[in-house]
């Protein structure tokens, strides 16, 4: 559904984007994560037709983005870090304005708009001005907006920042139950909620990808392998000898304990290679020495441990995120109220930069 092939964006003397690849299947969601600066904002702003890229291409359901750009936002909904809200409309009408700038025949328009709010439980709210809202129901609001005209692929650009942990939850689930009939790709710098919601993830990491797989696999394969813990109980001697044995197990590749502060006790953290499932005859060893097992489960390493790995220092990066080319060359700093400037409303990603008013 998204084709992205050796992706590329140069603002002046400064990368930002390092010919970047990946796929995004029909269904899928895929999480885009990476520090601050590393290349995210530009990527979503490229594939939502946003920005022009310097080279490279990117296709969404077979239309090339810059060559088929019209096509393309047909077909696709994105949600910048800033919802393009308008905060003295009410979300009805709100929505309604954008289901027109998109194109919605008039039809059906009515439906689409209702079909929206309630898939982002936004009809309670229907009647109230934007700027009414709670941080999380604006936040639905612009995920609303971006579904209004039904786009086969949904692109978020960090769908939860600044929300509370209970609006963080809901997002979560909207974004969840809309993969069913959407392709999502949202970029994040949370792990957990790459965990909780992608199928796949892909590190971005001073504008080239570091990795992309599954947050299970990317772990696994990362980390060489996977481990277990252990706490065990017994005489002193019978923990020595425990612990040869251990170290003898075929697939055991290190193994380090500590002595706990309760007498006769000790945790031991065993590494063992890829592909080895050694956790029978861990526990085996143990109980053939007389030695009493307290506790034992598999560690493996964390999606944040990979992603620590895979990113280095964020304060070298480049700030890609802070400024943007305009197709007419010039340079842009997106921290700008553009609001003035404005004389007319040619579609809705044109407004990313609106803010709430004072």
């Amino acid at each position: 559904m998204i084709e992205v092939e050796n992706l590329s964006k140069i603002y002046g003397s400064t990368s930002a984007l390092k010919k970047v690849s990946f796929a995004v299947q029909q269904g899928e969601i895929l999480g885009f994560l990476g520090p601050n600066g590393a290349g995210k904002t530009t990527t979503m702003r490229i594939l939502a037709g946003y920005l022009p890229a310097t080279s490279g291409t990117v296709k969404i359901a077979g239309y090339d983005v810059q060559a088929n750009s019209m096509a393309v936002r047909q077909l696709t909904g994105y949600l910048p870090e800033t919802p393009p809200l308008y905060p003295e409309m009410t979300v009805e009408g709100f929505l309604f304005f954008v289901a027109k700038i998109k194109r919605v025949p008039a039809g059906v328009r009515g439906d689409k708009v209702k079909l929206t709010m309630e898939r982002c439980g936004l009809l309670n709210k229907r009647k109230v001005l934007i700027k009414k809202l709670s941080k999380g129901y604006k936040q639905r609001v612009g995920i609303a907006q971006a579904l209004v005209h039904d786009p086969l692929v949904i692109i978020l650009d960090e769908p939860t920042v600044g929300l509370d942990p209970r609006q963080i939850i809901e997002v979560r689930r909207l974004i969840q139950s809309l993969a069913y009939d959407h392709t999502i790709i949202l970029s994040t710098h949370i792990l957990p909620e790459v965990s909780m919601i992608c199928n796949r993830v892909a590190i971005i990491n001073q504008g080239e990808i570091a990795a992309i797989d599954t947050p299970e696999e990317m772990s696994y394969r990362l980390a060489g392998g996977w481990g277990y813990e252990v706490e065990i109980e017994g005489e002193p001697r019978a923990i020595d000898i425990g612990l040869s044995l251990l170290e003898q197990i075929s697939g055991v590749q290190s193994l380090e304990y500590i002595k706990l502060e309760h007498e006769n006790r000790c945790r031991v953290q065993i590494k063992c290679l890829p592909q080895m499932e050694s956790g029978r005859e861990i526990a085996s060893t143990i109980f053939s020495t007389g030695l009493d097992l307290l506790e034992l489960c598999r560690t493996r390493a964390t999606l944040e441990e990979v992603f620590l790995g895979l990113t280095t220092d964020e304060n070298t990066e480049n700030s890609s995120t802070d400024i943007f080319e305009a197709e007419d060359g010039v340079t842009i700093d997106s921290n700008v109220d553009v609001r003035k400037n404005r004389n007319k409303v040619q579609d809705i990603w044109g407004d990313e930069n609106e803010t709430e008013a004072e």
